[in-house]
């Protein structure tokens, strides 16, 4: 890999992604793609995930691509929303961000409000016609705040293991259009 191409900082949800889901696919088929990992996901806090991802960030010796889904793109949220401008963050694939200001979980409570501030670097949000954990009325919503592009993938649940994806082509494309970098 050469030092200009993105490093791909890849941002789990709430109780991680397991070895079916889209995300830990494409870790396993890129050694370089680079999990953010969290203390405890199964009991998150904000200010933890928040925490986690600026310490990647900061580490980074490149260009970085964060690779976000679920409450990893509300974690993404809240981390820029505490920024004055994108460091070295080149763009972000926000994949079927949760809407906790109206899921009923009690351990999602911490990230309330979601951020609705435009995100200072190129970003596509990718959302479902069907997500049970966000309505494509508010995935649009989120979009627009956050000055991303909207991408609809029909109906695909929450787009993550229980959708059947496999490798999820689609979404490395999407990738790809993003950074305009082959990877993952």
């Amino acid at each position: 890999m050469s030092p200009a191409e993105p490093l791909h900082l890849v941002l789990p949800g709430y109780q991680n992604s397991g070895p079916a889901h889209w995300q830990s696919r494409w870790e396993a088929a890129d050694p370089g793609l680079v999990r953010v990992e969290q203390a405890d996901w199964d009991a998150p806090r904000r200010t933890d995930w928040v925490a986690a991802l600026d310490a990647a960030v900061a580490a980074a010796d490149r260009p970085v691509v964060l690779v976000a889904h679920s409450l990893g793109c509300i974690t993404v949220a809240h981390w820029a929303a505490g920024r004055t401008g994108p460091g070295p963050v080149v763009g972000a694939l926000l994949v079927a961000p949760a809407d906790v200001d109206t899921a009923e979980v009690p351990e999602l409570v911490d990230f309330r409000p979601v951020p609705l501030r435009p995100l200072p670097f190129p970003t596509t949000v990718v959302a479902s016609t069907d997500d049970p954990w966000c309505t494509a009325e508010r995935a649009a919503a989120f979009a627009d705040a956050w000055g991303a592009a909207l991408v609809d993938v029909g109906p695909l649940g929450h787009i993550n293991s229980d959708s059947g994806l496999g490798d999820w082509p689609q979404g490395r494309r999407l990738l790809a259009d993003l950074t305009g970098s082959a990877r993952p």
